[in-house]
């Protein structure tokens, strides 16, 4: 039924928009497969009997993400940099190290690294980085970075052939995407024990670190 087609159409935009923005503006979702949803969306949308047009899907995804990054400016602003690092200082050093290297272009460069685009936007509101140069980069990170992804899904459904083997694609990168954050936390606390055990195998003359 068209009301049926009408609701799914809603909930794809809807999904994708929430997606996006938490992925960009809240830290405990930096794990989330954005850029392979963005692009399995735009796949979606454009097969013919799709009730999603692929440029709107674009557009509200790009609006998301530019919502998103100055949720997480807004946030790292407010905390901190302190308080940042000791919850997420190895992603958050990383993250200072794509600033220090590319300045404000990290907020567009951070938009194609997964971890990247959660945690650059807060650290960016965290040092002070000027507004202006903040919001730029960040419309031209959102277009480039999520216009762009649901654009290519759209062309690809257009090509025999790859379409059927992008879909598949999409759907274990997206699988790979969610279960590597989990595998990643099981091996770290695999690890802890045997790193607790063997401190008592260094040599005589090693101090304790303190």
């Amino acid at each position: 039924m068209t009301h049926a087609a009408d609701l799914s159409g809603i909930a794809l935009y809807a999904g994708i928009c929430a997606l996006v923005f938490v992925e960009s503006g809240v830290l405990v979702a930096f794990w989330l497969p954005g850029d392979t949803v963005l692009f399995a969306a735009g796949l979606a949308a454009a097969r013919p009997g799709s009730h999603v047009a692929w440029w709107g899907l674009a557009l509200l995804g790009t609006l998301a993400a530019a919502a998103g990054n100055a949720l997480g400016y807004a946030v790292g602003a407010r905390l901190g940099r302190p308080l940042l690092e000791r919850r997420y200082g190895g992603r958050l050093a990383r993250a200072e190290e794509l600033m220090e290297r590319y300045g404000a272009a990290a907020v567009v460069v951070a938009r194609f690294v997964p971890w990247a685009r959660t945690f650059v936007p807060h650290l960016a509101g965290a040092t002070r980085l000027a507004p202006g140069r903040f919001a730029a980069a960040t419309v031209l990170g959102a277009i480039t970075g999520v216009f762009a992804l649901v654009a290519l899904g759209a062309a690809a459904a257009h090509v025999p052939g790859l379409r059927h083997a992008a879909a598949g694609l999409a759907v274990t990168v997206a699988v790979l995407s969610l279960l590597g954050p989990v595998v990643a936390g099981l091996l770290r606390r695999r690890r802890r024990p045997q790193d607790a055990s063997g401190g008592g195998t260094s040599g005589p003359h090693e101090q304790p670190l303190r």
